[in-house]
């Protein structure tokens, strides 16, 4: 069972930032945007109906903080109201911090996590052959591709001598080549936060965390803040098919994203984000511990070209978008036999976490154990029109 406090929760300099969330109103019936500051939770719903119209804001930091708002209760209670084994229904919960964004993702983005691709691919899915693979991969293409600038001249060569040694692979065309791969994560709406439960399908058998950074962008392709995210991937549905991404991806509650959006201002920027190391922590009932990290400054694609290649003349998000960045993370340590890598067990409590952004904690359940995702868009829609802010 989790159990948070703002400390758990909030960046390492509390609420020095401009920090944004959303939490489920049980008097309205409906979500409120809200801003987090030290003397409390405020709603500002009546100023900006949702998160994605204020990120349209010329400078959402400050149309934030020129908004006092309403105040409807201290974070430590809604906190301890959210995770929903000992939630009271008629008490306000914390939700993911975005709303009518779409939830998009970049993968292959690092070396590390390619290199792990690639192996899935030729494993097809069989943790039992991953690291014979690993070690066969390594030695045709090596290990560090960081210093290889994606769609060089470079990166074609090395495409040209891979393909030659029969060693190419769809996963090195997007790690390495001009075109990144940027998918739709999960359907609008759908993201759960902080002391959720987080889903996995229940047919997997080896699956994993992904600890991300979220940019939040704009309608127009301006990054505005960030937050952290868990892409929680499947490993054995993608491994048979890269044409199983839908279903390796997108499943109920298999997309968390929070804890709170931190907007960009005076003490926060993309730099820091460019900058930032995301830490990750999965604790098993089993008593079984995992840690690892993802550092940005690794990243093969510059935070603004992934932006570039999402939004363009080509392809527009009236409402923004989210966009989860990828990940260098990709756990080979040993669970339960040698050779078999690790894979989620049921409860497990993954805690991803950076300095600038606080805390996403979720257990992993089964995604047909999960909260079932009932409020969409026309419900919102609904709501807010009843309430008299749209």
């Amino acid at each position: 069972m989790i159990t948070l406090t703002p400390r758990d929760v909030l960046p390492d300099d509390s609420t020095a930032g401009t920090l944004v969330g959303r939490v489920w109103l049980p008097q309205a019936g409906g979500p409120a945007v809200v801003a987090v500051r030290a003397d409390g939770v405020f709603d500002v719903t009546a100023r900006f109906s949702t998160v994605s119209a204020l990120c349209d804001e010329g400078d959402p930091a400050a149309a934030l903080r020129a908004t006092r708002g309403e105040r409807i209760g201290d974070l430590e209670a809604i906190l301890a109201n959210t995770p929903p084994d000992r939630r009271d229904t008629a008490r306000p919960h914390l939700l993911a911090p975005v709303d009518l964004q779409v939830l998009k993702a970049a993968g292959v983005t690092f070396a590390v996590s390619m290199l792990e691709r690639v192996i899935e691919e030729r494993a097809r899915g069989n943790p039992s052959s991953a690291e014979a693979i690993r070690k066969e991969v390594v030695r045709l293409v090596g290990d560090d591709f960081s210093r290889l600038k994606p769609g060089s001249a470079e990166a074609a060569k090395l495409k040209q001598v891979l393909i030659e040694q029969n060693a190419w692979s769809q996963y090195l065309e997007v790690g390495i080549g001009p075109d990144a791969e940027v998918f739709t994560k999960a359907p609008t709406l759908s993201s759960v936060g902080t002391g959720m439960d987080a889903g996995l399908h229940p047919k997997s058998t080896w699956n994993n965390p992904e600890p991300e950074v979220v940019l939040v962008v704009s309608s127009a392709g301006r990054i505005v803040g960030a937050a952290l995210g868990n892409d929680v991937n499947l490993r054995d549905f993608e491994g048979r098919s890269a044409l199983l991404l839908s279903k390796a991806k997108d499943n109920n509650a298999s997309c968390a994203i929070g804890p709170l959006l931190r907007l960009f201002d005076a003490t926060f920027s993309l730099d820091d984000v460019r900058r930032m190391d995301v830490g990750l922590t999965v604790t098993g009932a089993d008593g079984f511990v995992l840690e690892g990290h993802s550092s940005i400054g690794k990243i093969s694609r510059d935070p603004t070209d992934l932006v570039a290649q999402t939004i363009s003349a080509v392809h527009q998000y009236p409402d923004g978008f989210a966009l989860f960045l990828g990940t260098m993370f990709a756990p080979v340590k040993d669970r339960d036999a040698p050779g078999q890598g690790f894979t989620h067990k049921r409860d497990d409590i993954v805690t991803i976490a950076a300095p600038q952004l606080g805390r996403l904690v979720n257990r992993m359940r089964n995604s047909d154990e999960c909260e079932h995702w009932t409020f969409g868009v026309g419900a919102l829609m609904k709501n807010l029109a009843q309430r008299k802010v749209i």
